[in-house]
């Protein structure tokens, strides 16, 4: 398996690995490590390139597989050989972007739940918007209005955001962890991710996020609808510097 050095730090922009298998079907290669997220939990995956000392690759996207992390390398560029050493360079300003989103939603998810009790059932996120399906029956203006003031207040709050990696067993004792309607965390996993919004937020979560929610900048709920009787949609924006 892949060493997923993200987990540990989201700011990483560079790292060096080897190349540890080619697969032409797919124009892609696997890496002993990598920093680059393969996107999940609705978050995109990452963008970038590897360097050897006399070729560059564009790698248009990362994917997990069950051997590891494929990054598709574009078409018209020759694989870099097995076994040879690369450098890889995450595409920064949209990880960071990301990053910042992916916190939101968090805030977003940590406020809602605190305050109204509602569940995630749905969500998604493009660098700097997003949306998220709550469990209300109902939502006007006037609780969009609300809910907005909150979420910013949180950004305001300067929350630290904190990562761990536990046993199962451990994690799922901790209350609410799994803050959507469904536990999407399969049997076989084993060790847990959580990430931590201190005093606000805490979830499994394998995505990249930012140290501080004062890092996320001003959240605009840009629009907000009913998608069922119990389940409303509501969309974010980031401002596009914090």
């Amino acid at each position: 398996m892949t060493i997923l050095l993200y987990q540990t730090d989201s700011y990483l922009k560079r790292f060096s690995a080897q190349v540890v298998s080619t697969l032409p079907e797919c124009h892609a290669v696997i890496l002993n490590r990598t920093a680059f997220y393969p996107g999940g939990g609705g978050q995109v995956p990452d963008e970038g390139f590897l360097e050897t000392a006399d070729s560059k690759y564009k790698v248009k996207r990362a994917k997990f597989i069950p051997e590891g992390i494929m990054h598709i390398i574009e078409e018209r560029e020759t694989l870099p050989a097995s076994g040879s050493h690369v450098n890889g360079n995450i595409d920064w300003p949209r990880r960071y972007q990301a990053m910042r989103t992916h916190t939101a939603m968090h805030i977003l998810c940590g406020v809602i739940f605190r305050d109204y009790g509602a569940l995630v059932t749905g969500g998604n996120m493009q660098p700097l918007q997003g949306r998220m399906d709550f469990e209300f029956e109902s939502m006007t203006s006037n609780l969009v209005s609300e809910i907005e003031l909150a979420i910013n207040a949180e950004v305001n709050n300067e929350r630290e955001v904190r990562t761990r990696i536990l046993p199962r067993e451990e994690a799922f004792q901790i209350p609410d962890l799994i803050r959507t309607k469904i536990n999407l965390l399969p049997d076989h996993i084993k060790e847990v991710r959580t990430v931590e919004l201190v005093g606000l937020d805490l979830q499994a979560d394998g995505g990249t996020h930012v140290k501080n929610t004062k890092e996320v900048g001003l959240i605009h709920i840009s629009d907000y609808k009913s998608k069922g009787k119990i389940n409303k949609r509501i969309y974010i924006e980031l401002e596009p510097n914090p």
